[in-house]
C-alpha cells in the first residue's frame, strides 16, 4: 500500500481553493490531469455520496476513474475514495483539507492512499506508479497555485454572487 501527505502553500484563501478544485467550471480552467469532471446527477460540486466520474488528461487520457465523496465540509476537507478498479490502482482514495492563515493565504494538505494490482506484478510497478503519482500530484497543485495567484479574484467575484 502506499500513502503520503503533502502540503501546498496556496496563494488564496481556503473557500477559493476549495472551490477552485471542486467546482467543475473552476477545475477545467486549471486541472491538466484530468480532461473531464462531472457529478453524476449533473451538481456542479459534489457532495457526501455523490459519485464523480474523472477521464484522465493528456498521456494519461486512458486513466478513467469513478470516485464517491464520503466526506465533503466546504471550505474544510473533502475526502473521496475510488468505486471498483481502474488500472493501475486497485484501491485508491484522498483528502483534501484546507488551512486559512493569517495573510490571506491557505494551506492545502492532500494525502492518499493506494494500492496497485493485478497482485503478481504490484510489487514491479508499485514504485513507478508512486513516483509518477508524486510527479503529477506535485505539478497538479502547483498548477492550481498558479492559475489562483492570477485568477483568486474571479472565483472570490463568483462566490459573492452565489
Amino acid at each position: 500500500m502506499s500513502h503520503r501527505s503533502f502540503d501546498f502553500a496556496m496563494p488564496a484563501p481556503a473557500a477559493v481553493v476549495f472551490d477552485a478544485f471542486h467546482h467543475h467550471h473552476w477545475r477545467h480552467r486549471w486541472d491538466s490531469l484530468v480532461s473531464a469532471t462531472a457529478v453524476e446527477g449533473g451538481a456542479p460540486c459534489p457532495y457526501v455520496g455523490a459519485v464523480t466520474q474523472n477521464a484522465g488528461g493528456g498521456w494519461m487520457r486512458n486513466l478513467s476513474m469513478r470516485t464517491q465523496f464520503v466526506a465533503y465540509d466546504r471550505p474544510r476537507l473533502a475526502a473521496a475514495s475510488m468505486l471498483g478498479q481502474s488500472f493501475p490502482f486497485t484501491s485508491w482514495a484522498a483528502s483534501m483539507r484546507h488551512k486559512d492563515l493569517d495573510n490571506g493565504q491557505s494551506v492545502l494538505l492532500y494525502t492518499y492512499t493506494f494500492q496497485v494490482g493485478p497482485p503478481p506484478i504490484a510489487w514491479i510497478i508499485r514504485p513507478f506508479v508512486e513516483r509518477i503519482f508524486d510527479y503529477q500530484t506535485r505539478k497538479r497543485f502547483g498548477r492550481l497555485r498558479t492559475y489562483l495567484a492570477s485568477h483568486a479574484h474571479e472565483i472570490t467575484r463568483w462566490q459573492q454572487e452565489q
